[in-house]
């Protein structure tokens, strides 16, 4: 069984996200690929990123600058999958979301695993520009971010009282979703116990290394 890392995007007092926050979990836990776990940024107040060389110690345990840098580090990599769940501000992710990204550092903890998103507004773009940067950031990440998402646009207005969407496509795309990142886990899990090449940068800067050496 896959473990799924799902990260709760926004920090900002009375988001929206906690409307659609239990209603992904519900369906996460409904389905049989995943034990999934909560990542929601308001529990984990990472610094600003910040790391070098010299706030990490060991290489092969970096210890960085602070404790909660390393937990977040060792949170992300025993993961096998992640599903994020953003709002969009000024057409891109929040800055506590990309930084929580970006902190993820040297130990390559999205390295090779899928990455699917929920996204909303509260207008009618539902989170679609962030989405878009958002991949290209995880494909920075050595990521494989899925096409298939869910959109919640109207998001104040979306859900019923009994916390269902009142779309029935968006339950349809979620578990379209969730059955796509169940599938590219497990591919990607079986490939990764069947050996994994060096990240590239490490492989080319090991290679002009030799090149330089050779004269």
């Amino acid at each position: 069984m896959s473990k799924l890392l799902v990260i709760v995007g926004s920090t900002r007092p009375a988001r929206a996200a906690d409307r659609v926050v239990p209603w992904v979990m519900s369906r996460v836990r409904a389905h049989d690929a995943f034990e999934d776990e909560l990542a929601d940024l308001r529990d984990w107040p990472l610094p600003i990123f910040a790391e070098h060389m010299g706030t990490i110690g060991d290489l092969s345990d970096p210890t960085y600058s602070e404790p909660i840098v390393r937990a977040w580090n060792k949170t992300v990599k025993q993961a096998d999958a992640y599903l994020v769940i953003t709002p969009e501000y000024n057409h891109s992710l929040p800055g506590a979301l990309k930084n929580a990204i970006d902190s993820v550092w040297l130990s390559f903890g999205f390295r090779n695993k899928p990455v699917a998103a929920v996204g909303y507004s509260s207008g009618v773009g539902a989170g679609i520009r962030a989405i878009e940067h958002l991949a290209h950031v995880f494909i920075e990440a050595d990521a494989v971010p899925l096409r298939s998402t869910v959109l919640i646009p109207f998001v104040g207005t979306a859900f019923g009282e009994d916390g269902e969407p009142l779309d029935p496509e968006t339950g349809i795309r979620l578990e379209v979703m969730l059955d796509d990142l169940a599938w590219w886990s497990a591919a990607l899990e079986k490939a990764r116990a069947g050996g994994e090449l060096a990240p590239g940068s490490s492989r080319a800067r090991a290679a002009l290394a030799a090149l330089k050496a050779g004269g």
